[in-house]
């Protein structure tokens, strides 16, 4: 019994955990083109036409694997395991997708003399700084730069691995993020930055 919860949010709670007991009972469908291993039980490794991912997950768990799906499977119906059925499952299917469509996040770089452009392998950004910033992404993620003139520069992070692909994006965004008047900085392309007004506004 959780003690000191308001009742609403333990509602919530459990509503949560079954919502992600019932994710996990459902089958995690794969074409032709992808393959799917474990060894030592709970480490999968899965190949397709953009790469390969290994996962370990929790050894609670037991995966079954069929000619064109998966299956996870939890040991017991505790709250704990309906926990981690769901979350497994949510990995095993981000990984199939990261190795057949891969993952993309676009960031806009707004602000006068604001700019980027990649030199070899490095990002180099210019955010209004006495010096430019540069990054260096990981082997795993690929970073380009759509230079269109006239346009505000996009910055677009590619890779097959979820997590990177939004740790990278964050990164950079992390650099100048949006500020609240004019809204001048690194923000994500579908991203809505609500502006303050000001001191001239508020007269």
């Amino acid at each position: 019994v959780l003690t000191g919860v308001p009742a609403r949010q333990l509602r919530c709670t459990r509503r949560t955990i079954e919502s992600m007991a019932r994710i996990g009972d459902n089958p995690i469908p794969f074409g032709d083109e992808v393959t799917v291993s474990v060894v030592d039980h709970n480490v999968v490794t899965i190949e397709g036409t953009k790469g390969t991912l290994t996962e370990q997950i929790y050894p609670e768990m037991t995966l079954d694997i069929a000619d064109d799906h998966v299956v996870v499977r939890r040991p017991t119906n505790q709250k704990r395991h309906r926990s981690l059925h769901g979350l497994s499952r949510s990995l095993i299917v981000n990984m199939v997708e990261g190795v057949t469509e891969g993952y993309k996040k676009e960031l806009k770089i707004i602000g006068v003399g604001y700019r980027a452009q990649m030199s070899d392998e490095t990002l180099e950004i210019a955010l209004g700084y006495s010096h430019p910033i540069y990054f260096l992404p990981p082997s795993d993620v690929a970073v380009s730069v759509d230079s269109d003139r006239g346009q505000d520069d996009i910055i677009i992070v590619e890779g097959i691995d979820k997590e990177l692909v939004g740790q990278v994006a964050a990164k950079i965004r992390s650099l100048r993020p949006p500020e609240p008047y004019k809204g001048k900085g690194v923000r994500y392309v579908d991203e809505h930055v609500p502006l303050k007004a000001g001191k001239t506004a508020a007269r």
